[in-house]
């Protein structure tokens, strides 16, 4: 009886780890809950619809709005494919050949939405969206909003080894004088309340 209440707060401590993360756990679309685009966002049902891929592939909309929308989108405990559904339309829409023009060619913008999608399908494993993030960071090394989504999906990996890298992964950007501020405020602090509960695990 011992063994199964050890292994059942395993499992329970495993699952929260989990559902409890720097991707499940930064909530800040609400901070641009006056945006009609973020509003939709609301009422998709957690599924990219044509208006919400055609206003994340408008590279004159703002980065913050475009993350805020895929925020708002959500998470699924079971995943989700809305970066497939990105990826189809965008190389359709944008005549990308394939993975690895996209990954060349690909602005800042678009990079990024695909790996927060990438990192919201799937926050079990976002290897493969840490390299849309990195991609998306040497593309546009000034964005605020760019470099803090790309730290939180970055964070989420840290998860599995090192609780001090999760908080100096979004930390070093708060800290970056040389970046230029694109976010809302109130998203800012959002998620800097989750991000700095790791502060501790530094000390």
């Amino acid at each position: 009886m011992k063994y199964i209440l050890v292994s059942l707060a395993i499992v329970a401590f495993n699952f929260c780890s989990f559902a409890d993360s720097p991707i499940t756990s930064t909530n800040f679309a609400s901070a641009y809950s006056e945006s009609p685009i973020v509003s939709a966002a609301t009422t998709a049902s957690g599924v990219l619809t044509d208006e919400l891929m055609d206003y994340l592939m408008d590279e004159k909309n703002p980065i913050d709005v475009k993350m805020a929308v895929i925020n708002q989108l959500g998470w699924d405990f079971d995943g989700k494919s809305n970066a497939s559904t990105f990826q189809a339309y965008l190389f359709k829409k944008k005549k990308f050949k394939n993975e690895a023009a996209f990954k060349k060619k690909g602005t800042a913008h678009q990079l990024i939405c695909m790996a927060y999608l990438k990192a919201m399908d799937n926050y079990f494993d976002v290897s493969d969206a840490i390299v849309y993030a990195n991609l998306a960071v040497k593309k546009n090394s000034k964005s605020y909003t760019i470099q803090l989504i790309a730290g939180i999906i970055k964070a989420q990996q840290a998860m599995d080894s090192n609780w001090c890298s999760v908080y100096e992964l979004t930390n070093d950007v708060r800290s970056n004088e040389g970046l230029t501020v694109d976010m809302n405020a109130t998203a800012i602090d959002l998620i800097f309340e989750y991000m700095d509960l790791y502060r501790d695990s530094c000390q």
